[in-house]
């Protein structure tokens, strides 16, 4: 590294100095995982519309479509993990949001529940590109900044999300339907605006970001891998680990398989059982493939400094399932729940006060505060004494969160048309949906910080591998996703929340066990560039 490399890379980040090519990236970056989640989260706010100018279109079909929503972005994290291990951070996102372009496209202008499934299945995948920002703005910020750099991008980029819920809904009705008169058709218009958008950036990111500062070299491995371990105990948790990010798809294929169209079921008994033993094989190519990769490594004898504690990724695993998985499946339901929970509360005319519309901007405050929730998660990981600790305490507060949200509403007599049990606002007046508002944004401060704080401390677990740790973690984050809107679109929204606290305390207990404090976790400089690399990393421009 340069002289000049060093001393820049020791001044604090400053975020609006745009002399400084760092920044320059890191604002380039968050803008582009900002465009994904735009994209990826904007059924959720339009959901209500959809049904309401789709006489075929029914609550059940949308619950599934935000489960396959979130469904291949599992894979897709694994995957896009290791390529951009192999090459690199820039070409990885900038094609991902050139494709991903596509089925965002076909989606709007579907017409069918089996068109909508499909694109939404493949649009699923656009989640990944969280994980593709990680790896670059680890690349240009030290240890000492990690957790701030990196909170900052993925606030303002999981903020897509609240200005998904915020304004597709007055894009499609205002602008689309009142100006432009396009109708029944104005919520399609509003979709393939946005992933047409996405698809212009991608080509201009390629051309604004570097993926390396100067002075500095792009570690790459030779091929995308399955991820190298540190022991023969490793490799049996890494394999059992795995289970899950297969069982999550089988998992969506099964809420599919009980999904009638007209009569018939969108997935058969015997198209499932097909899709069980595709699923089965893969994971038996994965294993295979795993063991061809590390045994021969393993056998050699690990070198020490490439060894690293494979509990810690266990445990960031189960933060990221249970504090993302939580935002992912929160704001998926969040606007429906407040239109359908204070339907009751009404203007002195008798008109309702939580419309779409409103109900879009108050559950778009569980995902607006990771505008500074997120960042000030890495701060605090940063500057405080123990990352470990930081990680306990907010994932404490996502217990408390929870636990609340679930008194927002109260059970009440009958059920609805999917058998569920009815629900009412705990009290009545709006003072309470001032209340409720509150109770959310106290949540989601302590998921969204913890959501920060997994990421503070996931680049310093493998500094080799960075993309594929944030992979994997990355990809149980959408795990948790996908079991909690199966468990969502089975139970009650009441019961639901009481759920994702019970999650969140497995994952305080997983944590308290088996997380690490990473060593270097508060060093001043990056780390020292790759003396000799394994046979498996080369150094690329």
């Amino acid at each position: 590294m340069t002289e000049n490399a060093t001393t820049a890379d020791d001044t604090p980040p400053r975020l609006l100095d745009f002399d400084q090519e760092r920044i320059r990236v890191l604002h380039y970056t968050w803008i582009a995982f900002f465009m994904t989640f735009y994209v990826w989260f904007n059924l959720a706010p339009l959901s209500s519309t959809m049904r309401e100018n789709s006489d075929w279109l029914t609550k059940e079909h949308v619950k599934v479509l935000l489960i396959a929503n979130v469904a291949l972005t599992i894979p897709a994290r694994i995957v896009v993990g290791a390529l951009i291990d192999r090459f690199g951070a820039r070409v990885v996102f900038t094609w991902l949001m050139i494709t991903m372009s596509i089925p965002a496209i076909v989606f709007a202008f579907s017409n069918s529940f089996t068109q909508m499934l499909i694109s939404r299945l493949a649009l699923s995948c656009v989640g990944a590109g969280f994980v593709i920002g990680i790896k670059m703005v680890a690349q240009w910020f030290p240890p000492k900044y990690i957790g701030r750099t990196e909170g900052f991008y993925a606030g303002w980029g999981n903020f897509g999300s609240a200005w998904a819920a915020m304004t597709l809904p007055w894009i499609a009705i205002t602008v689309f339907d009142s100006w432009f008169g396009l109708g029944e058709d104005a919520w399609r218009w509003a979709m393939a605006l946005n992933g047409l958008v996405m698809g212009i950036y991608g080509v201009m990111y390629y051309y604004l970001v570097r993926d390396v500062p100067d002075g500095r070299k792009l570690t790459k491995t030779k091929k995308a891998e399955p991820m190298m371990v540190s022991s023969y105990w490793d490799l049996v948790q890494y394999l059992f680990w795995s289970i899950p990010l297969v069982g999550a798809l089988g998992l969506l294929a099964w809420r599919i398989s009980n999904v009638k169209v007209n009569g018939d079921v969108v997935l058969s008994h015997t198209g499932l059982w097909i899709v069980y033993g595709v699923l089965t094989l893969i994971f038996i190519g994965h294993v295979v493939r795993t063991l061809q990769v590390n045994l021969p490594y393993l056998k050699a004898g690990v070198p020490e400094d490439e060894k690293y504690h494979f509990g810690s990724v266990v445990a960031l695993n189960s933060t990221y399932f249970a504090n993302f998985g939580a935002e992912l499946a929160v704001v998926s339901m969040l606007p429906e729940f407040y239109e359908s929970v204070f339907a009751p509360l009404t203007n002195n005319a008798g008109t309702p006060i939580v419309t779409a519309t409103v109900a879009g901007f108050v559950a778009a405050s569980f995902a607006f505060v990771n505008l500074f929730a997120r960042p000030l998660g890495g701060y605090l990981s940063d500057k405080l004494a123990n990352r470990k600790r930081t990680m306990l305490v907010y994932i404490l507060g996502i217990v408390v969160g929870f636990a609340l949200m679930g008194f927002i509403a109260k059970w009440q007599a009958g059920v609805d048309d999917d058998g569920l049990r009815n629900l009412a606002p705990a009290f009545g007046g709006i003072t309470w949906l001032v209340i409720a508002v509150m109770i959310t944004i106290f949540a989601s401060m302590f998921v969204q910080g913890a959501e920060g704080a997994t990421f503070a401390i996931i680049p310093m677990v493998n500094k080799r591998m960075t993309g594929q740790v944030a992979g994997m973690a990355g990809a149980y984050g959408n795990v948790g996703a996908v079991v909690y809107l199966v468990i969502f679109s089975l139970v009650d929204a009441k019961t639901f929340f009481f759920i994702l606290a019970a999650g969140a305390l497995a994952s305080f207990l997983l944590t308290w066990l088996l997380l690490e404090e990473p060593k270097g976790a508060f060093a001043h400089d990056f780390d020292e560039e790759l003396e000799s690399a394994p046979d498996n990393i080369i150094a690329g421009d």
